[in-house]
């Protein structure tokens, strides 16, 4: 399994990495947690909103920060969240 968690850097997407870390320790499945924050790399993937949690390969979540319980459920279910339905606003809504 290939996790990843792309942004700018920012305070936000460095949450959501130490966040997706304890998940993935906590379920033995830490087999690849990368932190990615190249903007060339997020331009390449066409994103346009961070953070982005990436799991093997497709967005399951971007513009905010899921909670434990939604990252754990991402990692045992990749498959079944191939598709981008929970996008926000990371600031959740305040912008």
């Amino acid at each position: 399994m290939k996790i990843q968690v792309l942004g700018s850097g920012c305070s936000t997407c460095k949450s959501l990495y130490e966040m997706v870390q304890k998940s993935a320790k906590e379920m033995g499945t830490a087999d690849e947690v990368e932190y990615i924050t190249d903007i060339n790399k997020l331009v390449e993937e066409g994103i346009a909103t961070s953070p982005v949690l990436k799991i093997d390969g497709k967005i399951v979540c971007a513009g905010r920060i899921p909670s434990e319980d939604e990252i754990k459920e991402y990692i045992t279910k990749p498959s079944d969240k191939n598709s981008l339905t929970n996008q926000g606003c990371a600031c959740g809504g305040r912008c």
